[in-house]
């Protein structure tokens, strides 16, 4: 899981569709493929003040959302693995 930070704001063009699209597809790839829980703490928005709420500020902070809930999710597929293994 990475722990870097992305902010992708809306523009004038559909590069805005694409990036968000594409790590979307991305990050469900990888979830597939390695058989982990990926979050996609990624902040689509459309303007530079919904990104600075929604990275800390008044709406939470989503990426640290995202990433507790995929660690969370890990953990409960440990566990679930354990049990199968112990059956």
């Amino acid at each position: 899981m990475g722990a870097g930070r992305v902010r992708v704001l809306r523009g004038d063009t559909p590069h805005f569709d694409y990036v968000a699209g594409e790590a979307s597809r991305g990050l469900g790839s990888v979830a597939l493929r390695h058989a982990l829980p990926a979050g996609f703490g990624v902040l689509t928005v459309d303007t530079m003040q919904q990104a600075l709420d929604r990275a800390g500020g008044s709406a939470g902070n989503k990426g640290h959302e995202a990433a507790a809930a995929a660690l969370q999710a890990a953990d409960v597929l440990a566990q679930l693995r354990g049990a199968d293994a112990s059956s």
